[in-house]
């Protein structure tokens, strides 16, 4: 938590207004996505972590017997939740760190610092750094076409059509 804190104060403090660095927010809200998918899932399967301390009970649906060692419902404890959030946070942070680090750094810049031998191993890593980044940008700027052209660039069915 400390290290996607700090990394999150030092995109917001160092951030520029390239196209690129406007993808940090969105990535931010896909790691947060991933952590409440994760949690929505230990409170609706259950948790394998034994707890104690007893949150709430979901009613439990019975299933058979190939499902054995899945079920629906069920008491939610504490610790369950915690290992939960534990969990989901080793896959969240990374996230947000990918995305901090694309929000900073400048994929020309990075590209000119590299030796020449190491030039077209360079260009796969800058491509595959700043191919999300890019397509966040890209989306933004079509939903505001659509928005422009009287469009509503929001919900589902937009999301789709974009």
């Amino acid at each position: 938590l400390l290290l996607v804190a700090v990394s999150g104060y030092v995109v917001a403090a160092r951030r520029t207004d390239a196209p690129w660095a406007r993808s940090y927010s969105v990535f931010l809200k896909l790691a947060l996505l991933v952590l409440g998918i994760r949690v929505v899932f230990t409170v609706v399967l259950g948790s394998p972590v034994p707890g104690t301390h007893v949150l709430f009970t979901l009613p439990q649906v019975p299933l058979p017997d190939w499902f054995q060692g899945i079920q629906l419902g069920g008491k939610v404890t504490a610790e369950g939740l915690l290992a939960s959030v534990y969990q989901a946070l080793k896959l969240a942070a990374p996230t947000q760190m990918r995305s901090a680090a694309n929000a900073l750094a400048n994929p020309a810049r990075l590209l000119k610092s590299l030796p020449g031998a190491l030039y077209e191993a360079g260009v796969a890593v800058v491509v595959a750094m700043t191919f999300a980044p890019n397509l966040v940008a890209d989306v933004t700027r079509l939903r505001a076409a659509r928005r422009l052209r009287g469009r509503p660039d929001t919900g589902v069915k937009a999301l789709l059509q974009v």
